[in-house]
């Protein structure tokens, strides 16, 4: 009884021990499928907001070449147009050299009347410079404002992209959240309806194997009561032959001693 005892005890603490084990491997695997289901946003945000600095940064980069593009073409067209005063200016001072040789020489009167419009002429193209730069500046003015509005714009539409996706986000967070609170709740209670049933077959299964152990215990218990008796009757069978061994032997023995005897006798007659 103290060794069924020991053994009952024995088996209790090891079905309790596999079950410590079992819930705390369900405990850490939940511990890891939550920090990666909080993990997993975390990954996801930082990644947006990585493609969105770079958007931004691809955007400054594309409106500073842009700046740099207009400020070089600008740049290439002043020098051109540099060039192209200074042949003008030789141009006019050959021209007004060989007017003041001819003046000097032939034609005073016209070549003053010709000088007077040359004059007029040059004083006109210069006022077409200045009028074509002053269109340009405020040709450039006018796309930088319109550049600044579509870019302010689009700031706007990022931020209300932004604001909309967070919000969105956060609903799902909050669906989640409940939604795995929820989930939480039916593991407890299935874990609590899993370990009723395995308590609930264990009482069985013991009950069920101690009525089969008494059966087995009183069987050989049966079966040791009759192997004393067949060894019992056995060793009755064997000292009762042996007994009649011995009485023979003796009378045996009686009869060869009469034996000699009579031959003794008959030997000393």
């Amino acid at each position: 009884r103290c060794f069924h005892d020991q053994k009952i005890l024995q088996n209790t603490f090891g079905e309790q021990n596999e079950w410590w084990t079992a819930s705390r491997e369900r405990k850490l695997s939940l511990r890891a499928a939550t920090h990666d289901s909080h993990l997993l946003p975390k990954l996801v945000f930082k990644a947006w907001r990585a493609y969105v600095c770079q958007q931004q940064g691809k955007r400054d980069k594309y409106s500073i070449a842009e700046s740099h593009a207009k400020k070089q073409a600008l740049l290439r067209t002043w020098q051109c147009w540099l060039v192209y005063v200074g042949v003008q200016r030789t141009k006019c001072g050959m021209q007004c050299v060989a007017l003041a040789f001819r003046e000097r020489s032939c034609l005073r009167i016209p070549w003053a009347v010709w000088r007077r419009r040359h004059q007029k002429s040059c004083a006109r193209r210069k006022l077409d410079v200045l009028a074509l730069q002053h269109w340009a500046q405020s040709l450039q003015i006018r796309a930088w404002l319109q550049w600044r509005e579509l870019y302010l714009h689009r700031q706007k539409e990022m931020r209300a992209v932004t604001h909309h996706w967070r919000w969105e986000l956060k609903k799902c967070m909050e669906a989640w959240l409940g939604y795995l609170n929820l989930q939480r709740s039916k593991k407890f209670q299935n874990e609590l309806a899993e370990e009723h049933h395995r308590s609930r077959l264990a009482r069985q299964c013991f009950s069920a194997w101690r009525l089969s152990w008494e059966c087995r215990r009183r069987v050989h218990a049966h079966q040791e009561d009759m192997e004393h008796l067949a060894a019992r009757i056995a060793l009755w069978r064997a000292f009762a032959c042996w007994k009649h061994y011995i009485v023979l032997c003796v009378e045996e023995t009686q009869q060869h001693q009469l034996a000699e005897d009579h031959y003794r006798q008959h030997l000393l007659v």
